[in-house]
């Protein structure tokens, strides 16, 4: 039986914003500068997004960014997340408590952005169904499948048990799943595109050593 979940919101990914987010390590590096940064983020058609995720940018194509640098451009060594959906997962333990208000209310603030849309309740297999869209923009832009597919551990992130998919360039790891929401309240669920240095993590374990991969994954898309 499908495992429910109390709200998800979210917006496709595409190929273009696949292309546009892994390209962004090699971009011409972006001083430390705030006229510079708001410079190329006009360019672009992003915008800063505090309310969400903390530092992080919308960017043009309707996705949150967020990365561990002060500008996600021309930035080899920094982790990058690109969010294009966010779950409310059903908790037995909580329900019932004074959570249900305020993360409702913050669900729809991921929904109100422009190009989502939401559905409540929802299940696993409505996460699934949007993952796998996404995986289908990320290996039309790459010209390749991923190389390992796995479900997720609750030790990743809050909720049902989703799948990860996993590709590698010569220089960073592509992972694609739910991941912690590290945002004002850490309850909710990401699911979102990471890209993170290969230096995490360069081998990767066998497909049947699950904790192996479970902690190959947790060090590449958590902070």
């Amino acid at each position: 039986m499908p495992i429910p979940v109390h709200a998800l919101a979210h917006r496709p990914l595409t190929t273009e914003a696949v292309a546009e987010f892994v390209a962004l390590p090699a971009v011409p590096h972006i001083p430390d500068d705030e006229d510079a940064l708001d410079a190329e983020l006009d360019r672009r058609g992003w915008s800063p997004q505090h309310e969400l995720v903390c530092d992080s940018f919308l960017t043009g194509y309707g996705h949150v960014l967020c990365t561990d640098a002060l500008s996600p451009f021309g930035q080899p060594d920094a982790r990058q997340f690109l969010v294009f959906g966010e779950l409310y997962p059903v908790d037995p333990e909580e329900d019932g408590l004074d959570n249900e208000r305020w993360l409702y209310g913050l669900m729809d603030a991921w929904q109100r952005l422009p190009g989502w849309t939401g559905r409540r309740p929802s299940t696993d297999q409505d996460c699934e169904a949007v993952l796998a869209q996404a995986e289908r923009a990320v290996t039309e832009h790459l010209g390749t499948a991923p190389e390992r597919i796995v479900k997720s551990s609750d030790t990743l992130a809050n909720g049902p048990a989703l799948t990860h998919r996993i590709w590698r360039t010569p220089t960073h790891a592509l992972i694609l799943g739910p991941a912690p929401d590290n945002g004002p309240y850490g309850y909710l669920t990401h699911l979102q595109l990471s890209c993170t240095p290969l230096t995490c993590g360069p081998e990767l374990p066998s497909p049947d050593d699950a904790a192996g991969l479970t902690k190959w994954i947790g060090t590449h898309v958590d902070w």
